[in-house]
């Protein structure tokens, strides 16, 4: 059984919780053990709780999951630029899967509801789908 570590968003408290059950559910259902759950403030504080856990001997991949709202100025869509990139690059150093479930960047609040579900879910296929 392969070993994933958790890193959520505490910024959409509510609905990252909904997705962290379907990201449960979803490892269960594809013989993903989660081993750690991590829970940062936002989304700029993941890449180094990422990096932390994917350091890890007992961490065969992540999943990372959150929300960056659409606000008044571009600061969710640049800071949506720079986490996805530092993902991925995690990503690429470690050559551990990371599954990227965050909705967003200038994703608007009536949009969010319908996608905590998919958008969890696909993150933890994902990850499944690079560690077989």
């Amino acid at each position: 059984m392969k070993r994933i570590a958790i890193v959520l968003g505490a910024f959409h408290h509510d609905h990252v919780t909904r997705m962290l059950e379907v990201a449960r559910i979803t490892a269960k259902e594809n013989n993903l053990e989660i081993v750690e759950e991590v829970w940062v403030p936002g989304s700029i504080e993941k890449p180094l709780a990422l990096k932390r856990l994917l350091m890890r001997e007992d961490i065969d991949g992540a999943v990372v999951l959150g929300i960056i709202e659409r606000g008044e100025t571009k600061h969710g869509y640049v800071m949506g630029q720079v986490v996805y990139d530092a993902i991925i690059q995690l990503q690429l150093e470690f050559m551990k899967p990371i599954g990227l479930g965050i909705l967003g960047p200038e994703i608007l609040p009536e949009q969010i509801p319908p996608r905590l579900d998919g958008y969890a879910r696909a993150a933890v296929v994902a990850t499944a789908k690079m560690l077989s």
